[in-house]
């Protein structure tokens, strides 16, 4: 399944790449979570990914933005700053080391990336469990909307006990 949508994504033409990402992020700015929110955790994408450049440009304006980075098995949030951004794990554009660590209980609204999806919550991510653990941390209490195209919305996902399920689904 994850060969099947990463080929299905990289077939994404730039211009629907970049329709598909005003229209699922100004339906997460409709949320209630995000009009409350004081800090919201979002992430840098991956070429097969909704793109998120302009997004995170934008809602760093407003609000408080906070972007993962990789270190080993493990991954934190760090201030989003676009001058200090550098090549991270997996060719990621991730915080440089000078950027302010957030941590968990700070985040209010999570957007979480994933391979797929069901409407139910259920998430595929790519396989290593970064954010599974990272939602399941001590002290994080935010909300969770996972985002995708609408082919990464599928009928079922096998799930196991440490998948941590999304309190929302938003698709274009």
């Amino acid at each position: 399944m994850r060969t099947e949508i990463k080929r299905l994504n990289r077939a994404v033409t730039p211009q629907n790449r970049g329709l598909a990402e005003e229209r699922i992020f100004s339906q997460v700015e409709q949320l209630e979570a995000f009009q409350e929110a004081r800090c919201v955790a979002f992430f840098a994408a991956l070429p097969d990914e909704v793109s998120t450049e302009k997004t995170l440009r934008k809602w760093s304006k407003t609000k408080r933005v906070v972007i993962p980075k990789v270190e080993g098995d493990e991954m934190d949030f760090f201030e989003y700053d676009p001058a200090t951004l550098v090549s991270g794990a997996f060719g990621i554009m991730e915080p440089g080391d000078e950027a302010v660590l957030c941590r968990p209980e700070e985040i209010d609204l999570i957007v979480v990336p994933g391979v797929a999806f069901t409407r139910a919550g259920a998430r595929m991510g790519r396989g290593r469990g970064y954010y599974d653990k990272y939602l399941s941390r001590n002290g994080f209490r935010a909300c969770k909307a996972g985002v995708c195209y609408r082919h990464q919305l599928v009928g079922e996902l096998p799930v196991e006990p440490h998948d941590v399920f999304m309190d929302c689904v938003i698709s274009e």
